[in-house]
């Protein structure tokens, strides 16, 4: 029912002029599904005290109803009065949360932030109406009414890595996110975080794994939704999906902050600001300004490489973390990248590479790896895993969590096997750092360097040339 719900939605913006792609529709529904949220969770809290105002609570206005429970044509906008309440009444009274609420960790806040920040985009209001009202069909009493809601809410944000404009940076394919958290292990009563939440995958599935655990009390339940998940991201549109998706699994006010994550300065960063695990995949080629790039002791025009040391900034002494990164972080000969590759060693053991084929990020053209490490003690060991499905993945031949089975188990005692072996630190190269994925029973991976290694490390050199250059003729 409800995935029939979520078609006719989208088929109805569709029809509409100010909704071009997905990423609309994600966006559109995903506002419309918070505030029927608040409405239920108001609804639940009658007769104390009220977040919204009578004039702008969902049942008053977006589905009022008769005596009879049916909704009243005659209260119920539609057409231009209803965009222009929306517009010009509703979404700029939501957004004063944010000058009126107490701290950024409230409920309040969050309303503020997120009407803020995006905007009515369906301009026909006889279309509005329509989809109103599908919304409204959709329930969040029952777990297994969320738990199918936040499915498809999964493919929604999953669909959104095809629509353009850089949607597919908000979705890492949920097998390997799963794999992640089952090698970091989490624990109840640990504090997980992620600086790049995107749509909350990684957060979400923590959660997912920690209820699965078994033997959950209602202090266990309250621990994790109240002091246990944090994250933080950027893009106001990532930042309403991941609220949504993470009310959608179960928790009701997210600790999730809208900031840039890199503009804080990870100095000034105290215990009480540190984490026990970290599992992220921030944003690969974003260029930061250099303002941005003062905050890190290694300064880099890429965003990832950056996140890097945030993250490990970020750990407790003993905490752990999984990141994926671009595989060119392994092998980049910048001399910024091979000394932060040098202190990462230092001050982290990295215990596991695991190198992702070609198509684990379909569309996306890069190749990552996924960084298992702790803070506290140097690497002495590292283990690798090369992950090789036996095909081509692509959008209709994806991961799953079948092809990460052998990893996760493998990765338990660091066993040998024709995709997996060890490399001592002593057999690194200590002027390059070097950790490039070679694999000895693969004679290609032993010689060569990934062509995407070989050509930014090219770029690099060029925009240092051309930097000469205009000095040169400055002097001349």
């Amino acid at each position: 029912m409800f995935e029939q719900v979520f078609k006719k939605i989208d088929d109805l913006l569709w029809k509409d002029a100010g909704c071009t792609s997905e990423l609309d529709y994600t966006e559109q529904t995903s506002w419309m599904l918070f505030l029927k949220y608040l409405d239920d969770l108001e609804t639940a809290r009658e007769g104390g005290s009220l977040l919204l105002a009578e004039p702008y609570r969902w049942k008053n206005w977006a589905v009022p109803r008769d005596a009879g429970g049916n909704i009243d044509r005659r209260r119920a906008l539609t057409g231009e009065a209803l965009c222009h309440f929306v517009n010009e009444e509703l979404f700029p009274y939501l957004e004063g949360f944010r000058r009126t609420a107490k701290t950024v960790h409230t409920l309040e806040y969050k309303i503020g932030e997120i009407f803020g920040e995006i905007r009515n985009r369906v301009r026909n209001g006889h279309l509005l109406r329509a989809v109103l009202e599908l919304v409204d069909t959709l329930r969040f009493q029952t777990r297994g009414e969320k738990h199918e809601l936040s499915y498809l809410y999964e493919a929604k944000i999953r669909n959104m890595g095809n629509a353009g404009r850089n949607g597919g940076e908000y979705y890492t394919p949920r097998p390997l996110v799963r794999a992640m958290v089952r090698v970091i292990n989490p624990a109840i009563g640990e504090r997980i975080y992620d600086g790049a939440a995107g749509s909350a995958g990684f957060l979400c599935e923590a959660y997912e794994y920690l209820k699965a655990s078994g033997n959950i009390s209602a202090e266990d339940l309250k621990v994790l939704h109240t002091s246990t998940f944090y994250g933080k991201e950027k893009k106001p549109l990532a930042y309403v999906i991941a609220i949504m998706n993470m009310i959608l699994h179960g928790i009701e006010v997210p600790n999730i902050v809208r900031t840039n994550t890199l503009a804080e300065d990870p100095a000034r960063l105290s215990d009480a600001d540190r984490y026990d695990v970290i599992l992220a995949n921030p944003p690969f080629g974003g260029k930061e300004r250099t303002e941005i790039q003062q905050n890190f002791e290694f300064r880099t025009g890429e965003t990832a490489f950056l996140f890097l040391q945030h993250f490990v900034h970020s750990l407790k002494n003993g905490g752990r973390a999984a990141v994926v990164i671009k595989n060119t972080f392994l092998s980049y000969s910048d001399l910024a990248i091979v000394r932060l590759r040098k202190w990462f060693l230092e001050c982290c053991n990295l215990h596991t590479i695991l190198d992702c084929p070609t198509g684990t990020f379909p569309g996306a053209g890069i190749r990552t790896v996924v960084l298992f490490f702790e803070k506290g003690r140097p690497t002495r060991r590292i283990w690798y895993y090369q992950l090789s499905p036996g095909r081509t993945l692509g959008k209709t031949n994806a991961l799953n969590d079948g092809d990460l089975a052998e990893f996760v188990e493998l990765q338990k005692t660091f066993a040998d096997s024709p995709r997996s072996w060890s490399v001592d630190l002593t057999r690194i190269d200590p002027d390059t750092y070097d950790l490039s994925v070679r694999n000895p029973g693969d004679g290609v991976h032993a010689t060569f360097r990934h062509p995407e290694a070989i050509l930014e490390e090219m770029e690099q050199l060029d925009a240092r040339a051309a930097d000469a250059l205009k000095g040169l003729r400055a002097i001349l």
